[in-house]
């Protein structure tokens, strides 16, 4: 069947909204799947040949991203979260129930095209789940009689935006506001006293307070911001943009299971978040931002969106921001597409390029070389919230805050086995013990600090404080009591890695696998004291070997869990006979086949 004119008129109208350009491609591609529910290879064709490239290339954009799809999805696509918490709320029962009801498997679409069912790494709804999603829209706090009425709807195919708003009703579940949350600025605030005073004094601001990025590397800002606006002068950079044109990055890709916070401050706060920007702006000498907001977070746009309109009206954005002659600056909202990796700031500019999101080699880092190949400032949601504040109050209100090395405030997403999971805020240098008890956690087994690729603690260590010098973090804190078995939390991680691997690098691609394969192997009781030795140096080599981030810290459930709780793993020894992780016969299944053969020849014993 041959794609009808009108089909190929909105590829080509959406090609033509986004003004023809290559790092427009991600944007481009989630329009084309809302509009067909899925990248059909006719429209993979007309936008390569539109934006000038090789249609592979655009092939494979789209196979990186978790959000995009060559095959047929439902009209109706749901997702649940498969985070480690959702599981321990039911996430996976209530699947099956959704499964039967609706008569399609998750990873299918019903033959009737009507719906299909899957699973995603994580929502950013944890304090709030079960959750999942509706063609990119939030469910929460899902259970068997919401997912009957789920079943109705779709049967009659009432269309989402006429379901009932309790489904999607998220709440920001602000527990314990601290310096930022329950002190934000009047709108403006921080850009009139950036005008009245001037760059350079707030900057200095910005410097006196110790102000670090909230991302969990702890970079200080105000130097970050200051190599950027020095930059290399004498490169002239991508031939698309003026030589040594600067750009702000907002990185809202918070893709790290059990973080929330950016949720919240980008549905709250989000004035203060694109002050914070339009600052470093004024810093840096950038004329264009962006804000990375992840595509799990399809949601917010809308209303930023507004926010961002609002604030070009006042003169808070554009040409001249109040009055100030030369200060130009804009910001842009990019949409991700469900990929973890992004997160990893080399990888975030990739995908804002328009390309799959691998992390690039570094040095250069982006304040020499990032968003086309040109000085860029990338930090997170809660550093430009922080930045506004600070500009607004002044260094010393922010510094006299927190410890010695890690100045302030951090904001934590907290969620698990607690009586009142949500969003706090504490001074750093607030030890584990106090958290916990304010959050409602009793019979305490573990604390995973900074999500999967964090670390795991135990009781012994509930005395260490949260800040730089001791428990750095992004902002997640995963609780589990004494009933819940640690082996299975370190598969749920050991699965995530795998799949969200970006597949660059051996170590990372291949090693993610094998360490999958080999905790499953444990956990379903196969294994013996030999398979702890394995496990132990693939995981070492993994974290040392891997390419970014996401790899050397793929290893961490495995050689945190090891340490802290090895009787978990010697529990699960019932063979005394060694049995291999990997099938050699049956990985030759396929070749078998594909040549017709079945005879002894054709197999392999092991």
């Amino acid at each position: 069947m041959t794609w009808s004119e009108s089909k190929q008129e909105k590829v080509l109208a959406i090609v033509s909204k986004h003004e023809i350009r290559q790092t427009r491609l991600l944007q481009i591609l989630r329009e084309v799947q809302d509009e067909f529910h899925c990248v059909p290879k006719n429209a993979l064709e007309i936008v390569a040949a539109e934006l000038g490239l090789a249609r592979t290339k655009v092939e494979g954009v789209v196979q990186f991203y978790s959000l995009l799809s060559l095959e047929q999805q439902g009209r109706f696509h749901i997702l649940f979260s498969d985070s480690i918490t959702d599981q321990f709320q039911g996430s996976r029962e209530l699947m099956d129930y959704l499964s039967a009801k609706l008569g399609v498997k998750p990873g299918q679409t019903r033959s009737d095209g009507k719906v299909s069912l899957g699973f995603t790494s994580c929502t950013g709804l944890c304090d709030q789940g079960p959750a999942g999603l509706v063609n990119g829209h939030w469910l929460s706090r899902l259970n068997e009689s919401r997912i009957d009425r789920i079943v109705d709807l779709v049967e009659r195919e009432v269309p989402v935006s006429s379901w009932p708003l309790e489904f999607f009703h998220v709440e920001d579940n602000i527990q314990s506001p601290g310096l930022l949350l329950q002190s934000p600025i009047d709108q403006g605030e921080a850009l009139k006293q950036l005008v009245r005073e001037g760059f350079e004094e707030i900057f200095m601001e910005i410097n006196r307070s110790g102000l670090r990025g909230r991302g969990g590397a702890g970079f200080e800002t105000a130097w970050k911001w200051r190599f950027c606006a020095e930059g290399p002068e004498d490169y002239s950079g991508s031939s698309l943009v003026d030589k040594n044109e600067r750009f702000v990055v907002c990185n809202a890709d918070e893709g790290e299971p059990g973080t929330f916070k950016d949720r919240i401050l980008l549905n709250s706060y989000a004035h203060q978040v694109f002050e914070g920007m339009t600052v470093c702006a004024g810093i840096v000498g950038a004329k264009q931002g962006f804000l990375y907001l992840r595509g799990e977070y399809l949601r917010l746009r809308p209303q930023l969106e507004a926010i961002l309109a609002n604030r070009r009206a006042k003169n808070f954005l554009g040409k001249s921001i109040l009055g100030r002659n030369g200060f130009d600056f804009d910001i842009e909202i990019h949409m991700g597409a469900g990929a973890y990796v992004c997160g990893e700031e080399s990888a975030l500019i990739e995908s804002l390029e328009g390309k799959r999101g691998v992390p690039r080699v570094r040095p250069p880092y982006p304040i020499d070389r990032g968003y086309l190949d040109q000085p860029t400032v990338v930090n997170n949601v809660e550093t430009f919230a922080a930045v506004a504040a600070i500009a607004a109050y002044g260094g010393a209100w922010f510094a006299t805050q927190g410890t010695d090395k890690s100045k302030g405030s951090k904001i934590i997403s907290i969620s698990g086995d607690c009586e009142r999971p949500g969003i706090y805020e504490y001074d750093f240098g607030i030890s584990i013990a106090e958290i916990l008890m304010d959050c409602g956690a009793e019979n305490t087994l573990a604390v995973q600090v900074g999500g999967p690729s964090g670390g795991i603690i135990s009781g012994k260590e509930y005395h260490r404080k949260l800040a730089f010098e001791d428990l750095g973090t992004g902002g997640s804190f995963m609780i589990f009591n004494k009933k819940r078995d640690v082996l299975e939390i370190v598969r749920n991680f050991t699965h995530f890695f795998a799949h969200e691997s970006c597949g660059f690098c051996t170590p990372c691609r291949v090693g993610t696998t094998l360490l999958k394969n080999e905790v499953d192997k444990i956990c379903d009781g196969h294994a013996t004291s030999l398979d702890l030795v394995g496990l132990s140096s693939l995981a070492k080599f993994i974290k040392t070997a891997s390419h970014c981030g996401l790899g050397q810290s793929a290893a961490n459930p495995v050689l945190g869990s090891l340490s802290h709780f090895p009787q978990a793993y010697k529990d699960r020894f019932k063979d005394v006979v060694f049995e291999p992780g990997f099938d050699l016969d049956e990985s030759l299944e396929t070749a078998r086949r594909m040549s017709a053969r079945d005879d002894p020849w054709a197999h392999l014993e092991q």
